[in-house]
Order: C-alpha cells, then structure tokens, then sequence
C-alpha cells in the first residue's frame, strides 16, 4: 500500500464515521453567522432611537426586567448595554429555569420585549452547533471528536487531491460542469473542499480552542514566546475576613460608571452576577457593539465596590489578544460583513463535503461492471 492509498483510508473511514455531525455542525454554523443582522430586521426591539440623554443605570434595568419576576434577586442577573441605538438587555433564568432575556429601552428602562431563549430559533441553532442537543459532558467528545477528525479529513484530503505532475494541476483547479452526474459530484468534493480548506481548517481549529480551553492556552503560550503575562489574568481574591463598609450604591451602579470613566470609547458593556460576596463582581467593556476582541476586563469587590483589577486590550499580550479574537475569527465577524460572507460560504462547502464524500464512497461501492466483450475467436 502506497502513502497516498494509506491516507486515502483514513480518510474514507474517518469520514464514514463523523460525516453526519460534520455535516449538521456546518449548516448550524452557516446558519448562525448572519444571525445578528437577520435579528435585527425581524426584531425591532433590538434597536431604538439614540439620545442626547445618558442611559439609565444598571440597578433601574434589572428592576424594570424584574418586575415581573420577584422571586428573581437582581444580584444572579447578568445586564449588557449594547452602544447608542440598540437596546440594552437583562438575562437571568426564572424561577422555572428558563433562561430570560428582557429587552429595555436603555434611556428609559421601558420594556420592549422579553422572551425564552428555549424556544428562540437562533438560540436552538446555536444549542445544536455547539452541543447537538447533548448533555454538555457528553457533547464535549462528540463534537470536540468529530471536528478534530474533521481537520485530520481536511489535511489528508489536501494530501489525497494535490497531483503528482504540473500538467494535471490545471484540470484540478476546476470543475467540469458538463461531464456525467458522478464526474461534477467527484469534482465539487474535490475542487470546493481544496479551495476551502484553508478557510474550514481555520473556523475547525477555532471552534476546538472554545470546546477545550487548554488547546487555546497553547495557542497563547506560543504567541507569547512562552512568556507569561500575569497581569493579562483578573486573578484579585475577595478577602473574607477582612471588614468593609458596604457599598453606598448599588453594585452595578458603581461598576458601570467606574467602567465608563475608565473606557470610554466602549459602546458595549456587560456585567456579571455580583455573586454572594466571596468572589469578586466582574464586567467586560467592548470597543464595539456586538464585536467581542477589543476587550478590557475589570473585578471589583461584591460588597464595597471598590476595583480591585483591570486589565485593559491596549496593554494586552499578542497571545491574550489572539485569544480575545477567536470568537471573532470564528464566525468571520473579525473582517466584517466580507469575513462573514466567507464564513458563511466556507460553512456551506464544509457541510457539503461529507454529502459529496458519501457519495462517491457509494459509487465506488456499488459501481456496475460493464460486460466483458467476447471475441468473434472465442464463439468458434
């Protein structure tokens, strides 16, 4: 058995084998790259008209959001401001365990909108992606698995198409519509999947960074030469034992104004649970809406208020920044409308791949065998 037909075995069964979920993380994921833009034109309580006032403080969204909803304790809810014309939101999850997203008029505290994210089509698409629907410590092998044998299927195919002479190259680069049904198939796998791997191979490897955590501490690391950067890290501890006067605001008051004076160009703001007072209360600033790499950290203390850490995008490391943009990278939204586009084309080919694939593993499976011709010699 030459190289190449060992790789071409292993690309076969490793194929055969994950085909289906490569094929339904795929769609999912082209599905979800335009899903803020196609929110927005079927949701319009996610924008509203910008003002010349300052938006409300924190603590009148979440009584506002709930209202509705007294058993809910405004520390366990999570509050985002999302820039000047959009509105800002509270999520929380209600006391029959849904999780809630209330959408508020951020100058006003007005609710505009308020739904289950249950049973919200993009949450779902984005719940299938990540998950299949399965338990989280299931879905972690399953679908971590499946796109890791999905990058080996993207290297070994490079190795399987790139041919042995120049001549044969050109034919190679290109699709020969015209030829037999099985012919365009064998080709769309070959030629779409050459030209998209690249792309696919990226979006694979960042979405592997999000299922396991320590595959993008390397990937840090080794943007960082292998030197550490400590202050990258909120790591300030809470000292329980130590008194302190409480707060003479509400937490989130003082940490979004804090954040505010401190970043200033942020357009999105979110804050986190202020807990039950051990751990510190954090909040992430973003230089733009709904864009999730230039990001400045801050912890400060649950009971006084007081900042305890902050970490700001411009004094980051190149590994914390490159950390910082994988989400960005994944869903192409780093390069803007264009990033997403090859996202959203390069998802398509990559769940097309394992269709085609198949498809040719079963002609070749049940391939009909012409009749042998008999010669005039033999009859006599």
């Amino acid at each position: 058995m030459t190289f190449k037909q060992a790789v071409s075995k292993v690309h076969l069964w490793l194929g055969l084998s994950s085909g289906l979920i490569v094929f339904i993380i795929s769609i999912t994921g082209a599905i979800f790259v335009f899903q803020d833009e196609i929110r927005d034109l079927t949701e319009p309580w996610r924008k509203v008209e910008a003002q010349t006032t300052a938006p409300v403080l924190p603590s009148r969204l979440q009584a506002a959001a709930l209202a509705r909803h007294p058993g809910i304790a405004s520390k366990d809810t999570w509050v985002t401001y999302f820039g000047p014309e959009r509105s800002a939101t509270v999520f929380f999850t209600d006391s029959s365990g849904a999780p809630t997203q209330v959408y508020l008029n951020p100058y006003t505290a007005q609710v505009l909108h308020e739904h289950d994210l249950r049973t919200h089509f993009f949450s779902i698409v984005q719940s299938i992606h990540m998950t299949l629907l399965l338990p989280e410590a299931v879905a972690k092998w399953v679908v971590g698995g499946s796109v890791l044998i999905f990058v080996i299927m993207l290297i070994t195919g490079v190795v399987m198409w790139w041919p042995k002479r120049k001549q044969e190259r050109k034919q190679r680069f290109t699709i020969k519509w015209g030829a037999r049904w099985r012919r365009v198939n064998y080709d769309l796998h070959n030629v779409l999947g050459f030209y998209a791997a690249s792309i696919a191979l990226v979006l694979a490897l960042t979405g592997l960074f999000m299922i396991f955590p320590w595959m993008l501490n390397v990937v840090t690391s080794v943007a960082n030469g292998g030197r550490e950067y400590p202050q990258d890290v909120l790591t300030a501890k809470v000292d329980s034992l130590q008194p302190v006067a409480a707060a003479s605001q509400p937490l989130p008051d003082i940490v979004y104004q804090t954040v505010r004076r401190r970043s200033p160009q942020a357009e999105m703001i979110l804050i986190g649970p202020t807990g039950t007072g051990k751990d510190p209360a954090y909040c992430w600033t973003y230089q733009k809406a709904l864009r999730y790499y230039y990001r400045d950290d801050y912890s400060f203390h649950p009971v006084s208020g007081q900042m305890l850490q902050a970490s700001f995008h411009a004094s980051k490391s190149t590994g914390t920044k490159v950390s910082d943009a994988n989400y960005d990278i994944h869903t192409g939204q780093i390069l803007g409308v264009g990033g997403k586009i090859v996202a959203f084309l390069v998802s398509l080919i990559s769940a097309s791949l394992p269709v085609t694939g198949t498809v040719i593993w079963w002609g070749r499976r049940n391939k009909t065998k012409k009749p042998r011709k008999v010669r005039v010699a033999e009859l006599a």
